[in-house]
């Protein structure tokens, strides 16, 4: 595996789904909202700061790029967050997507582990036009594996230490736990691990 392989064409399944710019969006509605909600310590307020943060990256977005879905996405789910939180009135509830995104994420990685069909694999061998013709490599089908469970593992503890947080009602824990463990820094982690692993020797 090469690292324009890696690098190249796997970068471009995430520059399909937004690239940095949905990962920096997430990142930055989960902190605003944060940071709203204990200076002004009111739900809808905070709501709405975020909404309104993420829109102006959305029209910066889409100014500059003409892509509209990944804006739309990443402005979908700001808004499903901060709805929730408005309705019941608890601000940890703008973060309970992100715990329950962990957890079906994980979920799914897990699944493809178990047979034999790691989304990883998928993933770059549909970029690479190969399909499945990674699977007569065992190799090669073997990396993939431990690629997708390096993410496995991501989620478990993402999970792990979210889900713990909202139960007891930790706002200001949960939201830097949902910020470092959901965004990117842990992605990029994961990232790079799977860069050592697929690297050529």
């Amino acid at each position: 595996m090469s690292f324009d392989v890696l690098t190249g064409k796997s970068l471009s399944l995430f520059n399909a789904v937004g690239g940095w710019r949905t990962v920096a969006e997430a990142v930055a509605s989960r902190a605003v909202f944060l940071i709203a909600y204990l200076l002004t310590g009111r739900v809808w307020t905070a709501a709405l700061i975020a909404i309104g943060g993420v829109a102006v990256l959305a029209v910066v977005r889409v100014c500059a790029e003409r892509r509209y879905l990944p804006a739309a996405i990443a402005l979908a789910i700001v808004v499903g967050s901060a709805l929730l939180a408005g309705v019941t009135g608890q601000a940890i509830d703008f973060y309970f997507p992100a715990v329950v995104i962990q957890s079906v994420q994980g979920t799914v990685f897990l699944l493809s582990i178990l047979l034999r069909w790691p989304v990883v694999g998928l993933a770059l061998g549909a970029l690479r036009r190969d399909r499945f013709g990674w699977r007569r490599e065992p190799a090669l089908r073997r990396r993939y594996q431990l690629c997708t469970a390096i993410f496995v593992v991501k989620c478990a503890i993402a999970t792990a230490v979210q889900l713990p947080l909202y139960l007891a009602g930790q706002t200001m824990a949960l939201g830097i736990a949902a910020t470092l463990l959901g965004g990117a820094p842990a992605a990029g982690c994961c990232l790079y691990l799977c860069w050592r692993i697929l690297r050529e020797n």
